[in-house]
């Protein structure tokens, strides 16, 4: 089993940033593909990002392309999200999640953490 737990989430006025963590325990592997997603209210969950095993490729909802940065430290079984720049639109549960390859599903969730951005 995997263990997510987020962390970084607050309230931030528009244009700002934030930072949010995931740290990973129990079973890990730094294979893993790791990615964030998060839920507005009233709409579905939804992908923001995602990062491969090797720490090297990426991949980002067009919604937050050149805005948000995932990036992972797999000896510290950590991943951030880092948003900049954000929109009041970003508001939302931000939750982390991991799988295994070559499985496309995310079996692997963590609490969530709350984002909210002001206008």
């Amino acid at each position: 089993q995997v263990q997510l737990v987020e962390s970084g989430g607050g309230l931030v006025q528009a244009g700002g940033s934030l930072r949010l963590s995931c740290a990973a325990s129990g079973r890990t592997y730094s294979s893993y593909v790791m990615g964030w997603f998060r839920q507005a209210p009233g709409k579905e969950r939804e992908f923001v990002a995602s990062i491969r095993g090797g720490g090297i490729t990426t991949y980002y909802a067009d919604s937050v392309k050149g805005r948000f940065t995932i990036s992972r430290d797999s000896a510290k079984n950590t991943v951030w999200l880092q948003m900049n720049s954000l929109k009041p639109e970003d508001t939302a549960v931000y939750y982390c999640a991991a799988r295994a390859e070559p499985s496309n599903r995310y079996n692997y969730w963590g609490q969530g953490t709350q984002v909210t951005v002001s206008s």
